[in-house]
C-alpha cells in the first residue's frame, strides 16, 4: 500500500464516517505520469491536518511511495490509500499510479469510487495522456474534474490551455477558475463560481483580496462562458442568459454539482500541490458536489443489494497474510462476517482493518462508504464483489486487465526453490492481475508477462523484497520451426540380437514437404503385409518423435511422411523396433531434405497518437516488419491502429520504442499469423546461439 510507518497521523483504509453523519466518500487521484499526484495527496493531508508539515516525493519522504520499489525508482509503483476529515466529512483518497505500466492498479480501484480527480500540468502537450485516463472515466461513467497543477509556473494563458486540452475529452472542459497574473507568474485565482479573488500563500490557505480592475472584464468574459456551458443543460439557466439576468449563485452551485455527478462536464480548477496552492478550493468543491456512495452504488447496479463491496486491491503482508482490500457500497461487513463472493464459496472476514503503510490495524465494523481491508479471504479475488447475503449478488464489471506488451524469462539460481517460485509468482500474479505468468511449452521458458520495462523490473524486486525469491531474467526464447524444401525416400533399419528374442524393424519412408501451415501429414501405401498393421502406428510414433527435434535442432512443421514399404521377423520384430525404425529413417532422410528454419510472424495492432503515425510507419521496416495499412482507432479521436506483420524475434523490445515515441501512452497487440523461412546471417545467428546454448 505504499504509506510511511513513521507517526504521522494519518488513517488509512477506512476511518468511518464523518462527523456530519454523511458517509465516507472515495476519490480516486489520477493523471499522467509525472503530474504530482502524490503530492497532491501530500498537500491534501497537510492541509487537513493528517499530517504535521508535507513531505517531499524528492526528498523520499511522502506519505505515498514509501515502497521500496517506489522510492528506489521515484516513481509510484502501486496505488496508495489515506483517509482525512474535512469540515465534519471524511474522505478515503486513493493516489494511482501515473504511468502506463501501473495504470491497471488505478483502475480496479476506478471501479467504486465516486469521483475523481485528474491531475495534469497545464500543457498541450499532455493531451494524448490526459485522453488514456480521461476515456476510461467516460466509458465508465465516473464523474471527474480536472486539477491544473503547477499552475504557478505556467507561461501561457489559461484561455490557450483549456481549448488546447480540451480534444483530450468529449465532456466539455468548464473552467471554475482563472489565475492572478503577476509579472507573468500566476499569484492567486479568481473564483468564477463565488466571483471572489484570491491571492495564493506557499503551504497556507489562500487570502481573499479585492479584484483589480483589470482582472475585472477578465472575470466577466470567463464567467459568462462557463454560464452557457452550464446552460447547454439547464433550460432555465439558459433562459436567463437570454433574457440579461444575472442568475442566483445558488442555481449556478447547483448546476455545478449535478452536471458534475452527472458526468456531463469535467470542471477544472487550478493550483499548486508543492506549494500548497488551490488545495482548500479544490476541497471544498469535493465537499459540497462530489457524490456520495449511494449514487456509486446505483451506477454499478447494487443499490438494492443488503450488503455489497468491490474488492479493489489483494495484498499479501509480511504476518498478517493475506488482505483484501475493499469499498463497502451497501450495508456493513464486520469481523467474523461470512461474505460470498463470485464463485459462490462461503468464506468468513478475518477482521476488518485500517492500513498504515503495509501493515494492518483492527478497526470496527466497515459501513457503506468505507474502505477497508478485510483479513484471510483466501478465495476471493481482485474484482470481486462480495456481500453477507447468502443468496450471493450480482458481480460488478470490473475493467479487463490489458495485454500484457512484454516478457521476460525466470532463471532459477537454485532448483530447490522451483516450489517456492510457484508460489511467490501465485501470490504476485494476485496481488497484480496485469501479470501474467506462462509456461511456454514449446521452449520450456517460465515467462512473466507485464505492461512494460519497468513493470517487469519492479515485479522481479518485489520477488525477492517480499518473497525471498532470488531470480535471473533471461531473454524471451523465441519458438523457431524448420521445415524441408525437397522430397526423399529413405530406410531405416533397427536391427539388434543380444541373446534371446532380438530386435528387427524396417521401414522405407517418403518425406516430402507440405504447403506452409498445412502441419503433419502420416499415410502408409503397404501391401502384401510386409509390415504388419500392428505395426505401423509404432512407425508413426518414432517419426513424431524426431520430429521434436529436426536437423536443425528445432520442432520440424509441414511434411509428409508416408510409409512406402519394409519388412519384419516374426519373432524379433516388435512395436519399439518399428518405432526405433522409423526414428532412424528420419535422422538420416530429413538432412537430405534441404531444412530450412521457419521464425514465427505475428499480426500486431500498433495504437497511437495520429502524429505518431510516420514515426510508427518508419519503426516496422526497421523490425523486418511489413505494413498492412492504417486506419483511424474506433472511439479514439486523434488516434491510428497501423497493422503490420513483424517478426516475434523483432517485438520485444517494441514496446519501449513506441512509448519513447508517442510520451508514454503507445500501445499493441500481437497473435501469431504465420511461419516464414529465416535464410542468410541472421538464420547463422539462431543456430549458432541454438548449439551453443544446447552444449
Amino acid at each position: 500500500m505504499g504509506q510511511s510507518n513513521r507517526p504521522r497521523g494519518t488513517t488509512v483504509a477506512g476511518a468511518g464516517t464523518g462527523t456530519s453523519g454523511r458517509s465516507t466518500r472515495c476519490i480516486a487521484l489520477i493523471g499522467p505520469f509525472l503530474s504530482g499526484k502524490t503530492t497532491l495527496l501530500e498537500a491534501i493531508l497537510a492541509r487537513t491536518g493528517g499530517i504535521v508539515r508535507a513531505g517531499s516525493t524528492a526528498e523520499k519522504t511522502t506519505v505515498g511511495d514509501a515502497s521500496p520499489e517506489a522510492r528506489a525508482h521515484g516513481m509510484s509503483v502501486q496505488l496508495n490509500v489515506a483517509d482525512v476529515e474535512f469540515m465534519g466529512d471524511t474522505f478515503t483518497f486513493i493516489d494511482c499510479p501515473g504511468s502506463i505500466e501501473f495504470q491497471h492498479e488505478g483502475a480496479e480501484a476506478l471501479t467504486a469510487c465516486d469521483a475523481a480527480i485528474v491531475v495534469s500540468e497545464p500543457d498541450p502537450k499532455r493531451v494524448p495522456s490526459l485522453q488514456v485516463i480521461l476515456k476510461q472515466l467516460e466509458d465508465r461513467g465516473i464523474p471527474h474534474l480536472l486539477f491544473l497543477n503547477k499552475i504557478d509556473s505556467c507561461q501561457t494563458p489559461i484561455r490557450e490551455i483549456i481549448p488546447a486540452l480540451q480534444p483530450a475529452s468529449t465532456k466539455p472542459l468548464v473552467l471554475r477558475q482563472i489565475p492572478i497574473w503577476e509579472n507573468g507568474a500566476a499569484t492567486g485565482f479568481i473564483d468564477l463560481a463565488l466571483e471572489r479573488a484570491f491571492l495564493f500563500r506557499k503551504n497556507e490557505p489562500s487570502e481573499m483580496v479585492e479584484m483589480k480592475a483589470g482582472d475585472f472584464e477578465r472575470e466577466k468574459e470567463a464567467r459568462f462562458h462557463m454560464l452557457e456551458q452550464l446552460a447547454d443543460y439547464d433550460d432555465d439557466l439558459m433562459e436567463k442568459l437570454l433574457s440579461d439576468l444575472p442568475p442566483e449563485k445558488d442555481l449556478v452551485f447547483s448546476d455545478l454539482s449535478r452536471e458534475f455527478s452527472d458526468g456531463l462536464i469535467c470542471p477544472v480548477l487550478l493550483g499548486s500541490a508543492q506549494n500548497g496552492n488551490g488545495i482548500l478550493r479544490l476541497l471544498k468543491a469535493l465537499r459540497h458536489e462530489a457524490p456520495f456512495v449511494d449514487a456509486t452504488a446505483r451506477r454499478l447496479k447494487v443499490e438494492n443489494a443488503k450488503s455489497a463491496a468491490y474488492v479493489f486491491k489483494t495484498l499479501y503482508t509480511g504476518h498478517g497474510g493475506k488482505l483484501s482490500l475493499a469499498r463497502v457500497l451497501t450495508g456493513s461487513i464486520g469481523d467474523g462476517t461470512t461474505v460470498t463472493g463470485g464463485e459462490a464459496n462461503e468464506e468468513r472476514a478475518a477482521g476488518v482493518f485500517s492500513m498504515k503503510g503495509e501493515e494492518p490495524v483492527k478497526r470496527g465494523a466497515a459501513e457503506a462508504g468505507d474502505t477497508v481491508a478485510l483479513g484471510r479471504l483466501d478465495h476471493v479475488r481482485t474484482g470481486t464483489t462480495i456481500t453477507a447475503e447468502k443468496s450471493g449478488i450480482v458481480q460488478i464489471k470490473g475493467p479487463a486487465a490489458p495485454e500484457p506488451v512484454l516478457a521476460s524469462g525466470i532463471g532459477l539460481n537454485d532448483r530447490k526453490d522451483e516450489v517456492k517460485l510457484s508460489s511467490a509468482l501465485a501470490k504476485l500474479v494476485e496481488e497484480d492481475p496485469s501479470l501474467f505468468v506462462e509456461h511456454n511449452a514449446e521452449t520450456h521458458q517460465v515467462l512473466l508477462k507485464g505492461q512494460g520495462e519497468m513493470h517487469l523490473r519492479v515485479s522481479f524486486e518485489r520477488l525477492q523484497r517480499k518473497y525471498g525469491v532470488v531470480v535471473e531474467r533471461h531473454k524471451r526464447q523465441v519458438p523457431y520451426k524448420e521445415t524441408i524444401r525437397k522430397a526423399t525416400e529413405i530406410r531405416g533399419r533397427h536391427k539388434k540380437q543380444s541373446g534371446g528374442h532380438g530386435q528387427f524393424g524396417d521401414v522405407v519412408l517418403s518425406i516430402e514437404p507440405q504447403p506452409r501451415g498445412a502441419g503433419f501429414a502420416f499415410g502408409d501405401s503397404i501391401t502384401g503385409g510386409v509390415v504388419p498393421k500392428q505395426f505401423i502406428p509404432s512407425v508413426e510414433i518414432g517419426v513424431s518423435d524426431y520430429m521434436k527435434h529436426g536437423p536443425l535442432g528445432f520442432p520440424v512443421v509441414d511434411i509428409a511422411v508416408t510409409l512406402r514399404d519394409g519388412s519384419y521377423h516374426t519373432v524379433d520384430s516388435s512395436d519399439m523396433a518399428f518405432r526405433q525404425a522409423g526414428r532412424l529413417a528420419m535422422s538420416e532422410g530429413m538432412p537430405k531434405c534441404q531444412p530450412v528454419l521457419l521464425e514465427p510472424v505475428m499480426v500486431v495492432d500498433i495504437s497511437v497518437p495520429s502524429d505518431a503515425t510516420a514515426r510508427v510507419n518508419g519503426m516496422i521496416p526497421q523490425r523486418r516488419g511489413q505494413i498492412l495499412g492504417f486506419d483511424s482507432r474506433p472511439g479514439w479521436p486523434g488516434w491510428d491502429v497501423v497493422t503490420a506483420h513483424i517478426p516475434s524475434a523483432e517485438i520485444d523490445d517494441l514496446i519501449v520504442e513506441l512509448r519513447s515515441a508517442t510520451s508514454g501512452v503507445g500501445t499493441y497487440t500481437a497473435k501469431f499469423d504465420h511461419l516464414a523461412e529465416l535464410t542468410g546471417r541472421l538464420a547463422d545467428q539462431v543456430l549458432s546461439a541454438h548449439g551453443e546454448a544446447a552444449e
